[in-house]
């Protein structure tokens, strides 16, 4: 089920509604159920691979906790995260593997069954699979370290590993932070619901306003970058960048005002990550869920920086290819980590240091914009395409029939990002009277109705 679907506008009152109706202790069930029927909206099997995952950690955990041997301990660790990573690599890496093996695809290729096979786990990605396997992963190493009690309760054990707001595309939220609220006795009041309608409010105006409607200009330069004059791919490139940005930031403001409906305080993912003025500021401000998480739970366990230099310079880099490989099973995907490591080390050895600080901040900005070409390329032939195009290699002469409006829109979005400063957007709305703030509802609301992509677009980390 989507966000910005007609059918999430009737399940979201219906489930809101109930879950004050429902007495304290019967609302997880509730809860449990509405996450259940949110992902199963897609493909109901889907659902089976989060409980599998779930059942797992849910006895691995038990059985850490209640074991006193460190080998045996590490023994039901390890079965955790084997299990977890294994269906991880089934559904999202298999095929890709596969498809970088010249011998086994000569091997494979006799046999219809063993084909049949393969193409299966080459077509079906469940939505979300990274998101909610790191979420329940991170459960399990929580316990093991003894950050975290194990829950008890399989079925509030199963809320949080898919709990609907925040199932297919995050934040990743930890045990600690999670668990407990779900748990708590929530009550209605104006000003939760206040923050959280401003909160979707938001968040559907940057997705359905912003990001659908640069998806034309953005699909248009990259399919096709050889058709269009350098500016013009120049325009696409830095359209994704808003795009993306948009997209899942918009995406985390919804599943933080839902939540927020319901009493649960989701962690902040963004914040203006744009404004960074180095690798190392932009990755705590972008999807700082999953930065956190490989910091806390691959980065420190490797020795971190309290390590020799190479080992160090080991470590970084293996973290940042990483996250570009859970975006997704491409080449281009560790090419994009692979260069945020390059620049996060550039910047710790460079000899010359930039002193200016919008400098600083617009290197930055244009460094995330090159590298947002290969996460954004279907692959590596595409990408090298945009990239000879933007320099008037092989570009076209054709011009794109693009709205100057949605310009403008972007501008209003960028302007808004910079004067709420680093106030949440429901909290930046209180420095205002109630005349302001309506007026900046209703010009919203009056976006998303009028101005909003003409074509359906789903959210972008949906693939990942």
């Amino acid at each position: 089920m989507l966000f910005n679907s007609w059918i999430f506008f009737l399940f979201l009152p219906l489930v809101f509604s109930a879950y004050y109706v429902l007495p304290h202790n019967k609302r997880w069930i509730l809860l449990l159920i509405a996450s259940y029927v949110f992902y199963g909206w897609w493909q109901w099997e889907f659902t089976l691979i989060i409980l599998l995952s779930t059942l797992i950690d849910f006895v691995c955990a038990q059985k850490i906790d209640a074991i006193e041997s460190p080998k045996i301990r590490k023994r039901w660790l390890i079965l955790s995260l084997i299990s977890n990573l294994g269906i991880l690599f089934l559904f999202k890496y298999f095929y890709f593997f596969l498809g970088s093996t010249d011998w086994v695809q000569q091997m494979v290729h006799p046999h219809q069954k063993i084909r049949d096979f393969v193409d299966f786990f080459g077509k079906a990605l469940p939505v979300g699979i990274s998101f909610y396997t790191f979420q329940t992963m991170s459960y399990t190493l929580d316990v093991y370290y003894k950050r975290a009690k194990p829950e008890t309760n399989l079925g509030q054990f199963a809320l949080f590993v898919s709990y609907f707001p925040q199932l297919v595309a995050g934040p990743i939220e930890r045990f600690n932070h999670l668990n407990e609220q779900l748990k708590e006795k929530h009550k209605i009041s104006y000003a939760q619901l206040q923050q959280g309608f401003r909160l979707m409010l938001y968040g559907f105006f940057v997705k359905m306003v912003i990001a659908d409607n640069l998806s034309y200009t953005v699909t248009s330069v990259f399919n096709e970058p050889s058709k269009w004059p350098f500016y013009w791919n120049w325009v696409g490139v830095f359209s994704f960048s808003f795009q993306i940005y948009a997209d899942f930031f918009g995406y985390s403001l919804i599943a933080q005002g839902v939540a927020k409906l319901m009493g649960v305080n989701l962690m902040d993912n963004f914040n203006r990550p744009y404004l960074s003025k180095s690798i190392s500021e932009f990755w705590k401000r972008w999807h700082i869920s999953l930065s956190s998480w490989f910091r806390d739970y691959l980065y420190v366990p490797l020795g971190g920086n309290r390590v020799k230099h190479g080992r160090w310079i080991f470590n970084v880099l293996l973290v940042f290819l990483l996250s570009g490989l859970w975006h997704g099973a491409n080449y281009t995907f560790i090419i994009w980590g692979g260069l945020h490591g390059l620049y996060y080390l550039i910047e710790r050895f460079s000899p010359v240091k930039i002193r200016v600080t919008w400098l600083k901040g617009t290197l930055t900005y244009l460094s995330v914009v090159f590298a947002w070409i290969f996460f954004r390329a279907k692959d590596l032939t595409e990408s090298s395409l945009v990239i000879k195009s933007l320099f008037g290699i092989n570009d076209g002469e054709r011009q794109l029939d693009t709205q100057p409006f949605i310009f403008l829109l972007v501008l209003l979005f960028g302007l808004l990002e910079l004067h709420r400063k680093d106030l949440r957007f429901d909290a930046y709305c209180n420095r205002y009277n109630s005349i302001q703030r309506w007026t900046l509802y209703c010009f919203m609301l009056f976006c998303i109705l009028a101005l909003s992509g003409t074509e359906y677009q789903p959210f972008i980390y949906f693939r990942f």
